[in-house]
């Protein structure tokens, strides 16, 4: 007889019954984060619907929009020449009355060392297209993760990453969750962070030319159509069970759209 049990990982409480709209830092407004930001505006209207505060996004990007973001990335031509970050805040804003924030600069330290105060925020969403970013993110979490009774707390960390077909979504807690106890369930309290589990292989991946598209047919050849869309799908519907079932056994998979595989990352 197996006795085993599952792992779990059970949501932050403050996350289920908030009192006021649960803060998210989303970074990258490019071919995921656009994408990503739709599903936190879906997210949002349900929690809303079913009685819960909501969520309050602020979206960082400093990239311009190009002729190059068209028809892969959720922009328009008549906005070609805008922020990024502000098209889409602005756009969303309009949609469902919503005053989500737009930054049009970087996630990153000052040039004194200092944490912008609008870094703090309960989740992270990370949609960035190289490594470094990906290790400054880390660290500003890191730090703000050890300033305890602030508003917004840090919570939790959603990495996005992918290459032209495959790609992968990494759930990570910054510092330990509380979690109840349990005979059914193997409660995990800690979920390591990217750079920590994966960091060589990131580290790797930098060879790769991350240069900058001068246009949609070439983007392509970096990363296919709906790659993109598929990771936000995907990875929002892991922070959306959060939210709706208290508790996850997966914190990430890994996916690949050319032959439909997906690998779950389970709790451990």
């Amino acid at each position: 007889m197996n006795t085993e049990k599952t792992a779990v990982h059970f949501t932050d409480n403050y996350l289920i019954s908030p009192t006021n709209p649960i803060s998210v830092n989303l970074i990258g407004a490019g071919g995921t984060g656009s994408k990503a930001l739709t599903a936190l505006l879906e997210i949002n209207e349900s929690l809303i619907a079913l009685g819960h505060a909501g969520l309050s996004v602020r979206l960082w990007d400093d990239d311009i929009i190009t002729s190059a973001n068209l028809g892969r990335q959720r922009f328009f031509e008549s906005e070609t020449g805008l922020y990024k970050s502000v098209a889409l805040i602005n756009r969303v804003n309009r949609c469902i009355g919503t005053n989500w924030k737009a930054e049009n600069r970087k996630f990153e330290k000052d040039s004194f060392g200092r944490i912008p105060e609008e870094a703090q925020a309960t989740i992270t969403i990370t949609c960035v297209d190289n490594v470094k970013a990906r290790f400054g993110v880390a660290e500003i979490l890191n730090i703000l993760g050890n300033r305890r009774n602030y508003r917004d707390t840090p919570k939790y960390w959603l990495d996005f990453g992918n290459s032209q077909h495959t790609g992968q979504v990494l759930l990570s807690t910054i510092g330990t969750i509380k979690q109840p106890n349990s005979e059914k369930y193997e409660t995990v309290a800690s979920l390591p962070f990217v750079t920590e589990e994966f960091g060589e292989l990131l580290k790797q991946s930098e060879e790769l030319d991350n240069t900058p598209s001068c246009s949609l047919a070439e983007a392509l050849q970096k990363q296919d159509l709906f790659i993109n869309a598929s990771l936000a799908q995907m990875g929002c519907d892991l922070l959306w069970g959060l939210f709706r079932y208290g508790m996850t056994e997966y914190r990430g998979f890994f996916h690949n759209l050319k032959d439909f595989r997906t690998h779950p990352i389970k709790v451990a």
